[in-house]
């Protein structure tokens, strides 16, 4: 009998928690019974996730760079990775903007819901770390990321999934100098890193093959701590713009993958469709990334040079889905609390946007933050911040899930553009988590 496609499972998994989730919300004891037996299921995923995250980084981008024979190579990769990044994410904006200014969302917005969105989320902690931290990230310098990018400590970077930044920093500078100290004293170093990286993306395919439980826990500990439906309700017009623009974006890859690479869309769309769910799940490209890379190296054909760059930073500044989102929320506040944007402003939006996502961790809720960066951007009142903010906060969890999916769909687009132009797109070279699994036993 032919085993079930892991995308099939994942689905599958998805589906089973929507309902098991909102059965628990119709009994008394549901709610607990999910949080405190269900919902630890789909953390530890997560955190195995996120626990060989660093150590694949690592390994991949310095095993990438030392199998280089050529320094310029490399120079080539990193170029055209951060252009494709800028104009992508410049694209996903401009969808954003445009879908809301045709549909208007925040017209239909009555102020008795204005006033309950205020009530319920206003003084939300929630809501209040997230203006606090976007204040403390707009008083830094212009050249701030720069400076945050240059680890003054190895190991703390390396000891913090939030530090991913200087994390690909440190390993790009060990595989340079690497290279420079010559193959034969590079080998010891070279044998580990090769290695290690065959041992994390094993430990990949083991994690994975608890991921339908997982999507499972994940996704029902998300329904029954879920916000007021009547709320959700009257969110529906705004909400629906932001997936109908991510819809967009998933298209624009689809015909950029089709034209430049060759392929297949609907085939790419198979191939990485266990990424693009574990990240609805998970609303973390971070967590997600093992799990990309592993895609995009054995299932589609990029090779380690071009995916262990392209990938890590692109986790950590490509956030397209997030960027959309910016514009869509950024103007429907405007038009919901009648504060006029002129087209200056909205330009303002896309520099701000495009600018704040490079800053911004891969990690759920980033988008608040960089949304109130935007706002203020355009001369939003500041004491009107939360208020704003309440007007979206019931529907973030559902589109933080939607916009990571774009996140990590676009990441893969542009390993497959970046590879096919520097002829690094090959054929899929799968492995499976058993392979040498009769050598032990």
């Amino acid at each position: 009998m032919k085993k079930l496609e892991l995308h099939w499972q994942i689905l599958i998994g998805m589906l089973l928690g929507i309902v098991f989730g909102f059965v628990m919300t119709q009994l008394n004891w549901g709610v607990s019974f999910v949080s405190n037996w269900i919902k630890p299921l789909g953390t530890i995923f997560i955190k195995l996730l996120k626990l060989i995250a660093i150590p694949l980084i690592l390994a991949s981008l310095i095993k990438g760079i030392s199998d280089l024979k050529d320094i310029s190579k490399f120079k080539n990769i990193g170029l055209r990775t951060i252009v494709i990044y800028i104009l992508t994410t410049v694209v996903a904006i401009t969808i954003g903007l445009v879908l809301v200014n045709i549909t208007n969302p925040g017209d239909g917005i009555s102020e008795e819901t204005i006033n309950k969105l205020t009530s319920t989320y206003a003084q939300d902690s929630g809501v209040l770390s997230k203006i606090k931290e976007a204040t403390n990230q707009k008083g830094a310098g212009p050249l701030q990321f720069l400076v945050d990018m240059v680890p003054d400590n190895a190991v703390k970077a390396l000891g913090s999934n939030s530090l991913m930044l200087q994390v690909i920093f440190f390993a790009i500078f060990l595989g340079i100098s690497m290279l420079l100290i010559g193959e034969e004293k590079a080998k010891p170093l070279k044998d580990f890193f090769d290695s290690l990286n065959d041992v994390v993306l094993k430990m990949v395919d083991l994690i994975m093959l608890s991921a339908p439980y997982a999507v499972f826990a994940l996704l029902s500990s998300v329904v029954v701590s879920s916000s007021d439906p009547d709320l959700l309700l009257a969110l529906l017009k705004y909400a629906m713009v932001v997936v109908i623009g991510l819809l967009l974006m998933i298209v624009f890859y689809c015909i950029v993958v089709g034209i430049y690479t060759k392929k297949s869309p609907f085939w790419f769309l198979k191939q990485i469709s266990p990424a693009q769910l574990l990240a609805f799940s998970t609303s973390s490209s971070a967590a997600t990334l093992p799990v990309t890379m592993e895609r995009v190296e054995e299932h589609i054909g990029v090779d380690k040079e071009v995916s262990s760059f392209v990938l890590p930073v692109g986790a950590t500044i490509n956030m397209d889905g997030t960027s959309l989102y910016q514009g869509v929320a950024a103007v429907f506040i405007a038009q919901a609390l009648s504060f006029d944007l002129t087209l200056a402003d909205q330009l303002t939006i896309v520099l701000t946007a495009l600018l704040a996502s490079i800053g911004s961790a891969a990690v759920p809720g980033a988008g608040m933050v960089m949304l109130v960066i935007v706002l203020e951007s355009v001369g939003f009142p500041p004491d009107k911040f939360a208020v704003g903010l309440a007007l979206i906060f019931a529907v973030d969890r559902p589109l933080d899930m939607c916009r990571t999916v774009i996140n990590v769909t676009g990441d893969a687009t542009v390993s497959m553009v970046v590879a096919k132009s520097v002829g690094k797109l090959g054929e899929p070279h799968v492995k499976e988590w058993d392979d040498h699994l009769e050598d032990v036993i």
